[in-house]
Order: C-alpha cells, then sequence, then structure tokens
C-alpha cells in the first residue's frame, strides 16, 4: 500500500512539473519577432511555391486554392 502511495506521489509531481515550462522566455522574444522567423517571411517565394502546389499538384483546399491538374489556370 505504500509502495501504491508512494508511486502515485511521483506521477502526480511528474504531471503536475510537466507543463511548467511553457511559453516563450522573456529574452528570447525578441528573436521570435524578426521578420525571418514568420511562417511567410517571402510572400513572393511562397506565391510561386503557392502555384506550383496547387497547378502541378492537383490539390485542392488547404491553402484556399481549388486547382485541377492540368495547369491550365
Amino acid at each position: 500500500m505504500k509502495l501504491l502511495k508512494v508511486s502515485l506521489l511521483i506521477i502526480g509531481i511528474t504531471l503536475l512539473s510537466a507543463c511548467s515550462s511553457m511559453g516563450v522566455d522573456p529574452w528570447d522574444r525578441d528573436l521570435l519577432a524578426k521578420s525571418s522567423m514568420a511562417i511567410n517571411s517571402s510572400p513572393l517565394d511562397q506565391s510561386i511555391d503557392d502555384h506550383v502546389y496547387f497547378s502541378k499538384e492537383a490539390a485542392s483546399g488547404g491553402r484556399s486554392f481549388a486547382g485541377g491538374g492540368c495547369g491550365c489556370n
């Protein structure tokens, strides 16, 4: 019984401390605020990639495009 209590206590402490380091530290925020860290840091390259994606892959949706596979858009 004592082993069960100790193991439950250890599991509880582990689960409670698992989320203790979530978030960005204040000294790292300046690096994440740079324009090169943006998801879309180069709009022209993103536009070219999107065109290839929806015209050559015969894909539709996902990036708000609907295209066929023939490339005749």
